[in-house]
């Protein structure tokens, strides 16, 4: 019987440089990902605080084009260089041991082959993909100044190759009519997700989350939804007597009172309690119109944040709010923002006022017409259209039934149940949301 000749020494360099390649094809995939996902900010502090390599990783990102064909270069070329070594180098000895365990050797080769193939791609998926951008996404901004040197220096050796791939790219682009370079914005919907993430993991509280929420929504908010309305502005008349005047005086709940002549829809100024009382302690005719200060007129669509600057830079921090017609629809002062942000306070409410948002037993919430729609929004998770026209959970209800219901009617809305409870005159006073069961 003749006897299987011995199988020739294993290649273990070859093996070895096999491996490496499939790490430096690692260490590429590695790079791409850690400078195309890092933050620049953290970048820019990184390289303020002299940290090497962090100035040319913000380079390289800021020229992602180039950046890519670089990398893509050394993926391509190890790729080519690993599968064809790997096959070369030891499909052959791979096959003289699959024959020593009785493949034939007529298939042997063939099948030799094909596994050295397999256990290559195997390698580099595990090696040369998959664990080095996991690692990349673990500290993108510290992977990134570690390789930015190495990458921008063979950017600058195989820059010709490097300049016809990258043209290459935006030919294509232009063909096909799309704009190469992203505005990559962050959304305020996605500002919203990043701060509920960290408010989950426990990097801020939750009142912190909520007053971060409460400035985004801000911006976003046209003055007319965080202002005092029309029908609850508390106002004195210019022509009023000494007695009215004093009586307002003990009743007045806040610092500045609106001045009217003849009605609410006649606005002229502000009086302030302070001068009110000064004159009342000197001995003086309270005289409104010699006490009389300006306000600002701002229109319903301004921002709100447009509307903070205004009243940062007016004499009197009071606005008067009219709409496009010039008709009075309510007043801005600085409380009306900060209770758009951190929530409302206690103290500016009547005792006998109830919550605008009260739980129930059963789950649902007893809500005020009054209530502002994009807070019951947050709370019950809907997601309202930007483009509304509407400031309140009242409006939100004439939006959706089209005309001024009665008590008892109802709609449903994203998985919610409303039903109008009380009714005010012909203002929306309650109403009760419940989840449907879908």
């Amino acid at each position: 019987m003749p006897q299987t000749p011995s199988p020739s020494p294993f290649p273990w360099l070859d093996l070895a440089i096999i491996i490496a390649l499939i790490a430096l094809n690692g260490v590429f995939a590695m790079s791409e990902l850690a400078i195309v996902s890092s933050r620049k900010p953290r970048l820019e502090a990184m390289a303020r605080a002299g940290r090497t390599g962090a100035r040319r990783a913000v380079e390289l990102a800021a020229d992602p084009g180039k950046f890519l064909s670089t990398v893509q270069i050394g993926i391509t070329l190890i790729g080519i260089l690993s599968g064809a070594y790997s096959g070369a180098s030891l499909g052959q000895p791979i096959a003289e041991r699959l024959v020593l365990i009785g493949v034939p050797p007529s298939v042997a080769p063939e099948w030799g082959f094909g596994l050295v193939i397999a256990l290559t791609t195997y390698l580099t998926l595990i090696i040369g993909e998959l664990a080095p951008k996991q690692f990349a996404l673990r500290s993108p901004e510290f992977i990134a100044s570690t390789v930015a040197l190495p990458m921008w220096g063979l950017s600058r050796l195989c820059a010709p190759l490097v300049w016809l791939l990258d043209q290459s790219s935006a030919l294509v682009f232009k063909l096909l009519r799309l704009d190469r370079e992203s505005a990559n914005h962050v959304t305020a919907e996605e500002l919203h997700l990043i701060v509920a993430e960290a408010s989950s993991a426990g990097v801020i509280e939750e009142n912190e989350r909520a007053i971060i929420s409460g400035v985004v929504r801000l911006a976003d908010r046209p003055v007319r939804e965080v202002m005092t309305p029309r029908t609850a502005v508390e106002w004195i008349d210019i022509n009023a007597d000494e007695a009215t005047i004093r009586a307002t005086i003990t009743d007045m709940p806040h610092s500045r009172m609106p001045v009217a002549e003849g009605s609410v829809d006649e606005i002229i100024g502000v009086v302030h309690s302070r001068d009110l009382v000064r004159a009342l302690l000197a001995g003086e005719p309270l005289d409104l119109r010699a006490l009389l200060r300006k306000a600002i007129f701002l229109p319903d669509h301004m921002d709100a944040m447009d509307a903070l600057k205004a009243l940062r830079e007016a004499e009197t921090p009071v606005a008067f709010i009219h709409d496009e017609y010039g008709h009075f629809e309510g007043l801005v002062v600085p409380a009306n923002l900060l209770a758009a942000i951190a929530g409302g306070f206690a103290s500016d409410q009547d005792e006998d006022t109830d919550p605008p948002l009260v739980e129930r037993p059963d789950g649902g919430w007893l809500v005020s017409g009054s209530y502002a729609a994009d807070s019951l929004a947050d709370r019950l998770g809907l997601e309202l259209p930007e483009d509304r026209d509407f400031a309140t959970v009242a409006g939100f209800a004439l939006w959706r039934l089209k005309h001024l219901p009665s008590t008892g009617e109802r709609f449903d809305y994203k998985g919610w149940r409303f039903e109008i409870v009380d009714m005010d005159g012909r203002r929306i006073d309650k109403l009760i949301a419940s989840p449907t069961e879908d």
